[in-house]
């Protein structure tokens, strides 16, 4: 049974304040302490499954915003090579796993079993990828995980092959030919039995093109809300919604945060004083390097991706925390 967690509410927050304006500063903390250590407890398991050379390793890999041949990444080939079930947790957030599950266009193909031999209750959500129409052995399997309860969303993949085939052809017109892409997966799905199917055109080498927001964005959406900001603060940096919905999110916790360092002058209480737990301070500050990509090692990626000088990327950095952040750094602010 899935672990249960108590995210503060708008009435938590009411008893905090009041806590405060009472002068039981321990007693506040407390309450904000076991909130953020249930944050770092909760786990997002995802599972990627489809047919064999649906381009399944290679979506794991983008979704952790990582390259195919890159440490940690998962193994991609033209022939199947998931066997078994593999978790890949993110390297940033590693509560959440992203699962590249074996792929099911064999023709012993019982959904049922299936879903037995990989664990199906451990997963949060499935993606079912093809990079074709999707076939009876993709519409088995999503009505077996409907059965239990259970969300799954439909994805196209390479659809930048398809583009690019459509491309070379005269009156090409892009809108046109992803509509047509789209509802013959639709149409698919319904003659299979599946009703009202939504599918989402993905390309793994281009996150910020297509569906991918409306994926992540619907994901979102339908998970608990104890589990929505891990998964929306492991995403790619792809679009510039993502990040202000992640900066909206940590924006959230800030005062708590510096409830909880000590740092408690943005809260009105005359006669409340004490000292800052740097250490708090640091922590929290680094993960929003992470949550951004401004990290030494996510800034290293992109300057290996884009072909432009790690120093150069640096230099445009506006923030005055563009510096190492350290216990020294905090004393000196």
């Amino acid at each position: 049974m899935e672990e249960e967690y108590c995210v503060i509410e708008e009435d938590e927050v009411r008893e905090i304040r009041e806590a405060l304006e009472n002068e039981t500063l321990t007693s506040a903390v407390a309450k904000i302490q076991d909130y953020f250590e249930q944050l770092d407890r909760v786990e997002l398991n995802i599972a990627i499954t489809g047919e064999s050379g649906s381009g399944k390793s290679t979506f794991v890999n983008a979704f952790r915003g990582l390259g195919d041949e890159e440490e940690g990444s998962a193994k991609t080939g033209v022939t199947e090579t998931t066997m078994e079930p593999t978790v890949y947790p993110h390297p940033k957030y590693p509560q959440v796993k992203v699962w590249d599950l074996p792929g099911i266009g064999t023709p012993n193909f019982k959904a049922d079993e299936y879903l037995q031999k990989v664990q199906f209750q451990r997963y949060d959500f499935f993606i079912i990828i093809a990079s074709e129409r999707f076939k009876v052995s993709n519409v088995q399997l999503a009505t077996e995980i409907q059965r239990t309860k259970k969300k799954f969303y439909f994805v196209r993949s390479k659809i930048d092959n398809c583009i690019n085939a459509e491309k070379r052809k005269k009156g090409f017109d892009k809108d046109k030919t992803l509509s047509l892409i789209r509802q013959d997966c639709i149409t698919g799905l319904q003659e299979s039995g599946v009703e009202s199917p939504t599918v989402f055109l993905i390309s793994s080498f281009d996150l910020q093109l297509y569906d991918f927001p409306q994926l992540e964005e619907t994901m979102e959406r339908e998970l608990p809300k104890h589990k929505q900001r891990v998964l929306l603060l492991s995403l790619p940096n792809i679009t510039l919604d993502i990040n202000q919905r992640k900066k909206e999110a940590l924006q959230a916790n800030i005062w708590k945060m510096a409830l909880l360092s000590g740092t408690i002058a943005t809260v009105p209480i005359p006669g409340l004083s004490v000292a800052v737990d740097v250490s708090i301070l640091v922590k929290e500050l680094t993960s929003y390097y992470q949550a951004f990509g401004l990290d030494d090692e996510s800034l290293q990626n992109l300057s290996e991706k884009t072909n432009v000088p790690l120093e150069e990327l640096k230099a445009v950095l506006k923030s005055p925390l563009n510096k190492e952040i350290s216990a020294t750094w905090s004393s000196n602010c």
